[in-house]
């Protein structure tokens, strides 16, 4: 991709096992991962150590960590956060071991039916202390607009950033996110484009919600893309498919319905590989 953007995925929607991530990532061309689940455990529940094995497993194969996909603000505002930190301090350390400075991370879980507006506060004393150690330490924050936390529609996404944003707290732009949150993703690049230093690819139906292949759905994904070109990004496409439940997924690969189980994300994560490099290919950004 001639350097201006780099292509990784979230290798555990292929298989909980390791080396099927990497032996499938790399038979795609792919030369990054975004680690999350290796073996059947979170990557936050490594130790740094651990993670010296992994990172030999990925140099095997010529494979590097583009971030580390982190569970990191992904509990309830209205839990405790001492124990939270101490996990996020290890994911910190887990990234120094794996050669990146990325951490994807959420602004917590707003409870059901309460207005988000009334747990700011406690959601900005927490990110502040994260951003702080992420400074001291090197490594920039990458808030993923998820749905149910604080930061799930762009309104609040930018005020986080122009509360807490700066060269250790970034944004990841999730296409598929926005819309499962009826957030139109059009308007949310004008409000957010100068915070945006990852991308995530997937796409959903606003109808039903339902994630689909990039370019399927309602995310204007490859006129963003485009946009995103023409503005000069350089950095990550992360592919996140969540394919394995797309139910045009039959149709479109001839053979899926006899090869695929649940336990395989081979054909889905390729089929979303390929979608995006379509589009990247109409585009020109190669």
């Amino acid at each position: 991709m001639e350097n201006t953007i780099l292509l990784s995925g979230f290798s555990d929607e292929i298989s909980p096992d390791f080396e099927t991530q990497l032996v499938t990532v790399q038979s795609l061309g792919l030369k990054h991962i975004e680690i999350r689940g290796v073996n059947g455990r979170n990557i936050s529940e490594y130790t740094p150590q651990e993670a010296k094995t992994l990172q030999a497993a990925m140099d095997a194969h010529g494979i590097r960590v583009s971030s580390v996909g982190s569970p990191c603000g992904k509990i309830k505002i209205t839990d405790d956060f001492a124990p939270h930190f101490e996990q996020f301090k290890n994911v910190v350390a887990l990234a120094k071991e794996f050669g990146t400075r990325n951490i994807r991370m959420f602004s917590f879980l707003i409870p059901e039916g309460d207005n988000p507006a009334a747990h700011r506060d406690e959601v900005l004393r927490r990110l502040e202390k994260m951003v702080e150690y992420a400074v001291e330490q090197d490594v920039v924050l990458l808030h993923e607009n998820e749905k149910e936390i604080y930061g799930d529609v762009a309104t609040r996404c930018r005020d986080l950033f122009e509360q807490l944003g700066g060269d250790h707290f970034r944004g990841v732009f999730d296409f598929a996110n926005f819309v499962q949150c009826g957030q139109d993703t059009l308007e949310a690049y004008e409000m957010l484009a100068p915070h945006i230093a990852y991308i995530h690819i997937k796409d959903a139906r606003l109808a039903d919600g339902q994630v689909v292949p990039a370019g399927m759905g309602d995310g204007h994904v490859s006129q963003l893309l485009g946009r995103f070109k023409d503005s000069g990004y350089r950095g990550f496409l992360s592919l996140e498919p969540h394919l394995q439940s797309f139910v045009g997924y039959h149709a479109l690969e001839a053979g899926a319905a006899d090869k695929k189980e649940e336990s395989d994300g081979t054909m889905p994560f390729t089929m979303a590989t390929n979608a995006l490099k379509s589009i990247l290919w109409d585009l020109n950004w190669r």
